[in-house]
Parts: C-alpha cells; sequence; structure tokens
C-alpha cells in the first residue's frame, strides 16, 4: 500500500514545521514500519522518521542534551528523529533499525549526501551476530505475546515472520536482510505448504480483511517454534567482526554540519 501524495505532503508539512519549532536542519526522512515492510493495515499508521543536525553551537557544550525528537501528530500519524550524532553512534554499532530506515523504499526526504554515503559504508559496519540478536528478540516476544493459546492475532505472524526471516537472511548471506518482507519470503522460503500459508495470510492482509483472532496456523506456528530454537543456538556463533572507520563517521559528521549550515561552520 504506498502513500498518497495527498499524505506525503501533510508528512512533508509537518518535516518544515517540525524543523522550525526546533531549530534543526531533517537530513532524511522515511517510512518505517508497516508500511514500509510491505503489509500495512487498513487502519495502519504513518510511522516517519527522520534524521536531523541542530546547527554547529549546540553539539558546543560540556552537557548532555535530549538527541532525539518526538511529535505523536496525531492517532494516523506519528513523527520521530534523532540527531546525527545519536544516530551515528547507532550505525557504529550496527543498529538494524537505523539501517531499515536508511534502506526504506518510502523516503519523504533525503538532503545532502549523508544517508547515500552512510549506505555506500554499511557494509563495513555490519556486525551479523549484533543484528541476529536484534531480530531474534524481536520475534521471541511478538511469539510469546501475541502467538500463544489456541487462538491467536494471526495478523501479529507478520511481526514474528519477518525477524526470524531476517536472522535467516543473515545466517546464509552475512549481509543486512532487505526491508521487504516479500523479498525476504522469495529468497529464504521454498515453495511448500508453508510458503502457500504464508502468502495466502499475506493477501488477505494487503486486502484489507480484518485478522483478529483465530486458529492457529499449524505450518507457521510450528516453523517458528522450531526456527526459534535453532537460531538460539546459532547465534552465539555468528561472527562479531566488523571494521570500524572511527574517522570516517567523524567526517560525515562534520560534513554533514557543514552541508546544513554553511555560514556558522566557517565560522568556527
Amino acid at each position: 500500500m504506498s502513500v498518497t501524495q495527498a499524505m506525503t505532503s501533510i508528512i512533508q508539512t509537518e518535516l518544515k514545521r517540525i524543523e522550525q519549532e526546533q531549530q534543526v536542519r531533517i537530513l532524511y526522512a522515511c517510512e518505517s514500519g508497516s508500511r514500509a515492510w510491505g503489509f500495512p493495515s487498513q487502519d495502519s499508521d504513518y510511522d516517519v522518521r527522520f534524521i536531523y543536525v541542530h546547527p554547529p553551537e549546540w553539539y558546543l557544550s560540556i552537557f548532555n542534551r535530549r538527541d532525539v525528537i518526538e511529535y505523536p501528530i496525531s492517532e494516523q500519524l506519528d513523527i520521530n528523529g534523532w540527531d546525527l550524532r545519536k544516530a551515528l553512534n547507532l550505525f557504529r554499532k550496527s543498529n538494524p533499525p537505523l539501517m531499515e530506515w536508511l534502506h526504506s523504499p518510502i523516503q519523504y526526504a533525503e538532503n545532502g549526501s549523508l544517508a547515500e554515503r552512510i549506505r555506500n559504508v554499511s557494509p563495513t559496519h555490519f556486525s551479523p551476530r549484533s543484528c541476529m540478536y536484534h531480530y531474534l528478540h524481536m520475534a521471541k516476544g511478538n511469539f510469546r505475546g501475541y502467538l500463544q493459546g489456541d487462538t491467536v492475532k494471526i495478523k501479529k505472524y507478520f511481526y514474528v515472520l519477518r525477524p526470524i526471516l531476517a536472522c535467516l537472511w543473515i545466517d546464509q548471506k552475512g549481509t543486512m536482510p532487505p526491508v521487504s518482507f516479500d523479498e525476504l519470503i522469495e529468497e529464504m522460503l521454498p515453495p511448500g505448504q508453508l510458503r502457500s500459508d504464508i502468502d495466502q495470510l499475506l493477501t488477505r492482509k494487503k486486502a484489507g480483511e480484518e485478522l483478529n483472532l483465530e486458529q492457529q496456523i499449524p505450518s507457521i506456528q510450528y516453523f517458528l517454534t522450531d526456527m526459534i530454537d535453532i537460531l538460539e543456538q546459532q547465534v552465539v556463533h555468528m561472527s562479531t567482526s566488523e571494521q570500524l572507520q572511527d574517522d570516517l563517521l567523524d567526517q560525515l559528521f562534520r560534513e554533514a554540519l557543514q552541508y546544513a549550515y554553511p555560514n556558522e561552520v566557517s565560522l568556527l
């Protein structure tokens, strides 16, 4: 379900308002969550995420300052952002949510070259183990929270399937998994009963059908149970090797400041 031009305009207007109210410059903004993953419901809200920078003097302080901006605009629109310094430190730790933002298929703003440059160096900062732990923790939490009992909230299957398939991608390919759920399914699951049941459920969800409490789907339930056990054993053996380039990250930070505030940076 794509974002309409009308909704895109509303979101971009809100982003400009945030820039004015917070006195920041937004370098990148995108859609995250179910819309970016490719399986929104009719009532799915818009989860907008962005990266921003303050004027240079904001960073010249001995005090730690708040490095997130949160704007729950309405029940339908949720906008949150991270300061660039926070984002780069999380990137250094191979943070999966940040990487998903940067590869989102739905982008509302990309000012300057920062996002593209981070994408280009992301393979050298990728940590298979830390990313695997992230997705496995997500899968286990959602599995325990929503998929126990004779009847379950079957739309929650997607919120366990996606991180499990992401773990399989990391295990098999050693790279950051794609944002698209369809691509994960296509690459990670062969044809068969499991694939057929997932495809059918996905078709129902994309069609806007209400997916509330229903009987468990045995093929999916068994797959998730088995994979959680298997992945818990495998993750401890995953590689932690990544080639950190701290000087490069400092350079990206300075260049972003120079781009966003050329006059202020020249005075420092």
